[in-house]
């Protein structure tokens, strides 16, 4: 029997961190083994690209054509090398991020059309898509003073709040139209937050056995 691929969302300063080891502990609690990754990265040569994408080029622009590229070169690194040589063993893979980032981040704050992006999409996930995903939604001048609170901010990071307002506003408008997608209120108090992710993944977890 192959596995459940679960992804979590989220823009910088969401809680991505503690939410992967909430639902990680949930699925090992019902017996899973669970293969954790992250986008960009997870393989060596997605790690090296992640770390591509992230840098800050100093004198050179990064034009938002190589960034898409580079985001789905190392995601079809991943799902080839481990996310369905996982999912094929039976293993449940739990993913920081996925296509849906990318949908957002280049779609929405990026603006490119769907007509570009698409292509590259069924190129890439050949109709692959996750069982079912969290995003955790949060105000995104909330989630940049989260964020700056970790350190420095990357070059994705640094793009500025108008960036990141159309990139939520992707987010909210994939999950309206994917019931497979849950909205995760990030802007309450924590612990209301941890119990919101609790519920969300045991009662999928109990519909999937």
């Amino acid at each position: 029997m192959s596995g459940k691929f679960i992804v979590i969302e989220g823009l910088e300063g969401a809680g991505k961190s503690t939410a992967i080891h909430i639902v990680q502990q949930a699925m090992q609690r019902h017996g899973h083994t669970v293969v954790c990754t992250r986008e960009p990265g997870g393989t060596p040569m997605a790690e090296a690209i992640r770390e591509c994408v992230k840098q800050d080029w100093k004198d050179e622009q990064v034009t938002v054509e190589a960034e898409l590229l580079l985001m789905y070169a190392a995601r079809a690194q991943l799902l080839d090398n481990v996310i369905h040589p996982a999912l094929n063993t039976g293993s449940w893979v739990l993913g920081d991020r996925h296509d849906l980032s990318s949908r957002a981040y280049q779609g929405g704050g990026r603006q490119i059309s769907d007509e570009l992006l698409e292509p590259i999409r069924q190129v890439v996930l050949k109709g692959f898509t996750p069982d079912f995903t969290l995003y955790l939604d949060v105000e995104p001048a909330e989630g940049l003073k989260r964020a700056r609170g970790r350190g420095e901010l990357d070059r994705i990071e640094l793009a500025g709040l108008a960036f990141f307002e159309r990139t939520r506003a992707r987010y909210l408008q994939l999950a309206q139209q994917d019931d497979s997608i849950q909205v995760i209120n990030t802007m309450q108090p924590l612990e209301k937050v941890h119990q919101d992710i609790e519920q969300a993944i045991e009662a999928y977890l109990q519909s999937a056995a």
